[in-house]
């Protein structure tokens, strides 16, 4: 797939972008372009996200393909991915919007995931070849992902974060906002739920966006297949996956919808800590349960 190179006369230049005060004059583009023209909706998050983010990210955003949005992201560590690679399953694709020259890919690990893109979706700079990243670039980056969508979704985030930018820039260019909220004493809810005191819509479902979108059909597709939001019982709902009784059940019943450390699962059951070793390996061998930094634990929402 070759490189195209879009001026604000070309038919391609995406229209959305025509709306901002200062569309970038020469945009830089790889893969499907027709893209660049279809209703979008931007997922953004934390670089650093949790287990359960990465999930919800990658599952709102093969719903919105499936519905006929593209999505848009900025090909970053964490929830970007994710959102890029729930949207490639979907039926409509992804706009990878970033921050480097299109002949360099950054990070460097998801160079796969940029060439399925380049692929299936469509990448789109505005800066030339060889241009290396700059914290500047992806500082503008932020503003053409807002250009680009009807609306831009934050999954999570920690304070100070550049999805902070973005939700600025949504608002300023008169795009919805919307945030997926989270337990009080997770550190990457604390940006969502910032901003849903600002205003943004707090939703819990795919359904709630693309219901701003007028897109009611959704909410019939999601009976016939698309996740669910988790059991309000995390044991029972990985009931057919662990032993009907054990610690694996005592530990996934005991972390409930927040991450823990070890000290706090272990006070809250009684358990030894071989026996608490064993039974989250038991988890994460089952898909259940995943270590996070800091020697924290999270439940995973079940597919």
């Amino acid at each position: 797939m070759r490189d195209v190179l879009l001026t604000l006369a070309d038919a391609a230049y995406p229209q959305a972008l025509l709306t901002m005060p200062d569309p970038p004059p020469l945009l830089y583009a790889k893969g499907r372009l027709d893209l660049l023209q279809a209703r979008s909706v931007a997922v953004v998050g934390s670089r650093h996200a949790t287990p359960q983010g990465l999930e919800d990210a990658r599952r709102f955003s093969r719903a919105f393909s499936n519905a006929g949005l593209a999505v848009v992201s900025g090909l970053a560590l964490g929830i970007d991915a994710a959102a890029h690679e729930g949207a490639l399953l979907g039926g409509t694709g992804t706009i990878a919007v970033i921050g480097t020259g299109l002949d360099i890919v950054y990070p460097a690990i998801n160079r796969d995931l940029a060439h399925d893109i380049a692929r299936d979706g469509v990448l789109l700079s505005e800066w030339p070849l060889r241009t290396l990243p700059r914290s500047a670039n992806f500082l503008q980056r932020n503003r053409l992902i807002t250009g680009l969508s009807g609306g831009v979704l934050i999954v999570e985030a920690a304070m100070r974060s550049g999805s902070l930018i973005t939700a600025r820039l949504a608002n300023e260019m008169g795009r919805d906002i919307f945030a997926i909220p989270g337990s009080i004493h997770a550190p990457l809810s604390r940006d969502c739920h910032r901003i849903i005191k600002q205003g943004a819509k707090l939703v819990e479902t795919p359904e709630d966006v693309l219901e701003e979108f007028g897109i009611v059909r959704a909410r019939a597709a999601s009976k016939r297949g698309v996740p669910r939001p988790v059991s309000a019982s995390w044991a029972s709902a990985w009931a057919v996956d662990l032993p009907e009784s054990g610690d694996a059940q005592r530990v996934l019943a005991a972390l409930g919808h927040a991450p823990a450390t070890l000290e706090i699962l272990a006070s809250r059951i009684e358990i030894s800590s071989a026996a608490l070793q064993a039974a989250l390996l038991q988890l994460e061998l089952a898909s259940c349960g995943a270590m996070l930094p800091g020697g924290r634990v999270a439940a995973l929402e079940r597919p």
